[in-house]
């Protein structure tokens, strides 16, 4: 059972699609696919770079990393299959900025499976930072500073595998 803001956080996520009660019901099952570039965009990250930035993969560190570096935006973190991405919430118009070279910002009117607020641990997608109110997105420039930090320290590990 959600709370009132919870509720709220649901609406808002729900009022990107064309059909708010359709996202809704979806939410209902778990995972609702939500159109980007209205409400909020998106930027894929790598899991390597977010876990080399956070200097962990252990999804406890990972996550206060997160939210020590984006403070108060919104993480999705999908686990599934070989491709481990971790999709930043921003804000709507980041689309037409973004210049951080090898990490894509979803354009506009890509579909994005959005978990739940309760979805917060593995199997699948899940929120590695969830939303806390309405609007809930992060800086694009703490974004793109996390994924320097992260290519960075990718530079530099002994072995590690390059993915940008």
């Amino acid at each position: 059972m959600i709370d009132q803001a919870g509720a709220a956080i649901t609406n808002w996520l729900a009022s990107a699609h064309d059909t708010p009660t359709r996202a809704r019901r979806e939410f209902d099952v778990g995972i609702a696919l939500v159109p980007t570039g209205t409400k909020f965009d998106a930027i894929r990250l790598p899991a390597p770079v977010v876990h080399a930035a956070a200097g962990s993969s252990a999804p406890e560190a990972v996550v206060a990393f997160l939210a020590e570096g984006l403070k108060v935006g919104a993480v999705i973190h999908d686990a599934y299959g070989v491709g481990v991405w971790y999709y930043a919430l921003v804000p709507p118009g980041t689309y037409d900025h973004w210049r951080v070279p090898g990490v894509e910002c979803l354009a506009p009117g890509t579909w994005l499976g959005v978990p739940r607020l309760d979805f917060l641990s593995r199997p699948g997608p899940h929120w590695a930072l969830p939303p806390r109110a309405v609007g809930s997105v992060c800086d694009a420039r703490a974004v793109a500073a996390l994924v320097l930090r992260g290519r960075d320290r990718l530079d530099v590990v002994p072995g590690a595998e390059r993915t940008l």
